[in-house]
């Protein structure tokens, strides 16, 4: 592990652990984990934010997108610029919803890490001075539930909150029947498929790893689904004042 990642990092998150750890009544870890998971979305909230309704915004110019590759089936320089025509008209950037879950993998690297090594001993000489430092790190939470070791029921929870997560990003787009709509409906069916297949790969992960990172998964995807039923809703709230105005 790099000395800037550490300390950029794996440190952060693992004396805010720590601290929450030594906060919450009886130490227990889940509990920890979940007010630690709802900290760092608040600290990446604007960026969450900026990526879920980029990616919303993709998604309702679908159509138009769909019309734009019918018309210049086969002309690609012109089925370019009237794309990006669409993107400024719209004031949207298809790059957008990419850039701030880039900037957040380090935040999930380090979690990871954290998960992965942060309750041994030696790590725990990271704590900074001004935070007590446990003797060892109670991994049992609500009693029962060992969250260093492997949790199956939590894993599942993580996939189905990502299948139901996903699932909302999904638009029906209209069919396209032209020469090159054969890759229009590939595009499609990759599209449908990977909305089945992060849920398989989540619990896959989640099976392989300690029960506090599934945890943190799970929270984490959760939040990120009622955020996105907010901003949808919003966002239709403002369309419906508009059509309103319209009339």
């Amino acid at each position: 592990m790099s000395s800037i990642f550490q300390t950029i990092f794996y440190q952060p998150v693992l004396n805010l652990l720590v601290l929450i750890y030594n906060i919450v009544p009886g130490h227990d870890l889940g509990i920890a984990i979940i007010l630690l998971t709802i900290v760092i979305k608040l600290i990446l909230l604007p960026l969450s934010k900026q990526s879920i309704k980029a990616q919303k915004s993709l998604q309702d110019l679908q159509p138009k997108i769909n019309e734009i590759k019918k018309r210049y089936n086969g002309k690609k320089e012109e089925m370019g610029k009237a794309m990006m025509t669409l993107y400024k008209e719209n004031k949207v950037n298809p790059f957008s919803s990419c850039l701030p879950l880039l900037i957040q993998l380090p935040f999930l690297l380090a979690v990871f890490r954290v998960f992965r090594d942060g309750f041994a001993n030696s790590s725990l000489n990271l704590v900074y001075p001004f935070i007590t430092r446990p003797e060892a790190i109670n991994t049992i939470s609500l009693g029962f539930i060992d969250l260093s070791a492997r949790n199956i029921p939590i894993a599942v929870l993580a996939g189905v909150a990502q299948f139901w997560q996903a699932k909302m990003m999904v638009t029906k787009k209209a069919e396209i029947h032209t020469e090159g709509s054969k890759d229009e409906d590939m595009m499609a069916i990759m599209n449908k498929q990977m909305i089945y297949f992060m849920p398989i790969l989540t619990v896959f992960f989640g099976m392989s790893f300690p029960g506090g990172l599934a945890l943190y998964w799970l929270v984490t995807t959760v939040l990120t689904g009622v955020q996105q039923v907010y901003i949808f809703n919003q966002k239709q709230t403002a369309d419906n004042k508009v059509i309103d105005n319209q009339k």
